[in-house]
């Protein structure tokens, strides 16, 4: 099974925001740099099957983005195991009842997405795997799916993953 951990793009700053945090939204910046991220995972073949995200705002957006980017055959799912502070290891189990040729792409925040890359991989949480926003990593898990059991596919930071989606937007001319 393949998951790739995104975090959502540039936001509205917290300082220039007055309502709650789970409603800031995505900055113009922030959405356009995501679409031209997710060009990058075109090139890269990523291929979701399922896409699950934060229900703040922020994710959402950056993962209808995704969605309509990358033509991802379900609906997304927003779910609790994504927002900032929800235990990192709660994320495994979601993937436990999905078929084993799954791939998963899972919007979120940080410093969750590193605490839980870091139990896929690491099988504890350690704030050693930061995310950039607009950030991704594949992570390749063994089914049945456990903790430590992952392996890394590629990290990359958003600068990355528009590169490539230069060269996906040159292709699809």
């Amino acid at each position: 099974m393949d998951c790739v951990l995104f975090r959502h793009g540039i936001a509205i700053e917290r300082d220039e925001w007055d309502g709650p945090d789970a409603d800031r939204r995505l900055t113009e910046r922030g959405a356009k740099r995501v679409a031209q991220v997710a060009a990058g995972l075109k090139w890269l073949e990523v291929q979701p099957t399922h896409l699950f995200s934060s229900p703040f705002a922020r994710a959402v957006e950056t993962a209808d983005i995704l969605h309509a980017s990358l033509h991802v055959p379900s609906a997304v799912q927003l779910i609790d195991e994504l927002l900032p502070d929800a235990p990192p290891d709660r994320l495994l189990s979601l993937f436990r009842d999905l078929p084993s040729k799954s791939c998963v792409l899972c919007v979120g925040h940080e410093p969750h997405l590193g605490l839980a890359a870091s139990v896929m991989l690491a099988g504890k949480p350690s704030k050693a795997f930061p995310f950039k926003k607009a950030g991704a990593c594949l992570i390749e898990m063994a089914v049945p799916v456990r903790a430590s059991h992952g392996t890394l596919g590629w990290w990359m930071g958003p600068g990355q993953l528009r590169a490539m989606g230069k060269k996906q937007a040159k292709m699809d001319v």
